[in-house]
């Protein structure tokens, strides 16, 4: 049974949250604060956090840092904040996704099926002989779910290390936002394009000398992405 860590300081959201997931078969507990939220976080053995962005004593987007700094843990991060600036922070600090209330609870349910699933099946043949692509100073290894650049190793998050071996396992091929989203976050992207942008950004910035004139993840203005063989 998959372990869900709820942050959310409005007890009815969370409860509703709490008992939809609960009917769905999964384990959940909740932190009402932030801070309390954070040490549950780093301490207990969570398959997916679905955190808060507004929260007392420790805000979500620190949650969120603190996580990343040390698991990958798939995040869902929730906010009644529609401004595209807190999306692109959030999912720039590495959370997998950004719901903005309200929303239903059958989607978050959704969602968080979708992410789990996803994890699952990437860490899953940990008995598989380690795959590594190479590609002009760039090392991917699929299995360990390791990069490096240039003999250095460099640390993506689960969603960065999935779109990047996506695109590097499928060369030269022109993807738009749309499939990206599809097939990396399993979900239709329903307009939501910001995720993908701020991947591909946080990408670049790791593997690309020089992010302006980027020699592995080409834009194609107009159409999507690719990578350069």
């Amino acid at each position: 049974m998959s372990k869900i860590l709820i942050v959310e300081d409005e007890e009815a959201i969370a409860d509703l949250e709490k008992d939809y997931l609960e009917l769905s078969g999964f384990d959940v507990e909740v932190a009402n604060d932030g801070e309390n939220g954070l040490v549950m976080a780093l301490e207990g053995d969570y398959d997916l956090l679905i955190l808060d962005l507004m929260l007392p004593g420790v805000d979500g987007f620190e949650i969120c840092r603190k996580v990343r700094d040390e698991k990958n843990t798939p995040i869902v991060m929730v906010s009644a904040k529609k401004d595209d600036i807190d999306k692109i922070r959030g999912l720039g600090l590495g959370a997998d996704d950004y719901m903005t209330k309200p929303f239903s609870p059958s989607e978050l349910v959704a969602r968080v099926k979708a992410h789990l699933a996803r994890y699952d099946r990437l860490i899953g043949s940990v008995a598989e002989k380690n795959k590594v692509m190479e590609i002009r100073g760039l090392k991917i290894d699929t299995t360990a779910r390791r990069v490096w650049v240039n003999g250095e190793e460099k640390t993506f998050t689960t969603k960065e290390f999935d779109l990047l071996a996506f695109l590097a396992a499928h060369p030269n091929h022109v993807y738009s936002k749309d499939e990206l989203f599809r097939e990396i976050w399993d979900m239709e992207s329903v307009g939501d394009i910001a995720t993908v942008t701020v991947h591909i950004k946080k990408i670049r910035e790791k593997i690309e000398m020089d992010t302006s004139n980027p020699q592995y993840i080409e834009t194609i203005w107009g159409v999507g992405y690719r990578f350069k063989m």
